[in-house]
């Protein structure tokens, strides 16, 4: 499985998403995309990452940008964390990592001592034509929207 490339294009996929839509990239040429990989729905940082893209999200609609954020849990823990956030944007679900592979983002983590395979907080930026110009890994929550605004901007 290779790490996507910075400056290529990146490879089509498509996926459930909240609100019973589907998510492929090839039916996103045109827009800006910003997808953000979160380890779980409901937990604190996860929340905060979220209602952060949430309250800029007219400013990255304005720049023509769609924004999804994807992890691990099902549809309904995603279509009640959506709703009780009030997210303006969907959210997929990767049960069986697909995209996680796709992206690169299941790294070896330590909780309470314990190793596991989860999701790193990591974001990327697709731009209009299917290219991928940015991508965070490790993200720290606080400041990460601002930042990542910022690089929609300067595209």
């Amino acid at each position: 499985m290779s790490t996507p490339e910075i400056d290529k294009p990146f490879p089509d996929f498509t996926a459930q998403a909240t609100s019973e839509t589907e998510v492929s990239l090839s039916a996103l040429k045109g827009k800006n995309i910003v997808i953000y990989f979160y380890p779980k729905d409901s937990t604190p940082g996860c929340t905060t990452e979220g209602q952060d893209f949430r309250d800029l999200y007219q400013e990255f609609q304005a720049l023509d940008t769609e924004i999804f954020g994807i992890s691990r849990d099902g549809m309904r823990s995603h279509e009640n964390f959506k709703a009780k956030q009030e997210f303006p944007f969907e959210l997929i679900s990767d049960k069986e990592e697909e995209l996680c592979k796709l992206f690169d983002v299941i790294k070896l983590k330590k909780m309470y001592g314990r190793e596991h395979l989860g999701i790193e907080r990591s974001t990327f930026l697709i731009d209009k034509e299917g290219v991928l110009r940015k991508e965070w890994r490790k993200v720290k929550v606080k400041g990460h929207v601002d930042e990542v605004l910022e690089a929609v901007k300067a595209l």
